[in-house]
């Protein structure tokens, strides 16, 4: 089981507010760094800003496909798919990342490939977010 706090942040409706975050660990082949990542359960994949996948030594290739998410607000980004590990907690296990091809977007936690691995419960009273691991069904 792993606990992260929430962290509180400027809000220019609230002044401020709480927001469930994560530390994780990313790593590529060429690259580990320690992010903090919003965990957002509204989100399909997990994102990453253009600055953060070149640290990780994430490259654009020529004829790579070049796809779109849409979020709440309806504006595109554009983004590559890659993989990487992340670490949360004492799990460590690959991923599908949305590689932002901008820098204007939060690190987010999506749901894809991470919360299916996991029981998460958002303590919103506590400020508190627990992933417990759990163990994949086994197919009859």
């Amino acid at each position: 089981m792993t606990t992260f706090r929430y962290r509180r942040e400027p809000s220019a409706a609230f002044g401020s507010i709480a927001r469930p975050v994560a530390g994780v660990v990313l790593s590529t082949p060429a690259a580990t760094l320690e992010v903090a990542m919003y965990i957002d359960s509204g989100a399909d994949m997990t994102l990453i800003p253009l600055h953060l996948g070149r640290s990780l030594g994430l490259r654009q290739r020529p004829g790579d496909p070049i796809l779109e998410l849409s979020g709440i607000s309806g504006a595109g980004v554009p983004y590559v798919l890659r993989t990487a590990r992340i670490g949360i907690g004492s799990e460590a296990f690959k991923i599908r990342v949305a590689w932002a091809l901008i820098e204007e977007v939060p690190l987010l936690l999506g749901r894809t490939d991470v919360f299916p691995r996991f029981q998460i419960l958002f303590d919103e009273r506590s400020h508190r977010v627990i992933f417990t691991p759990v163990r994949p069904r086994r197919s009859s």
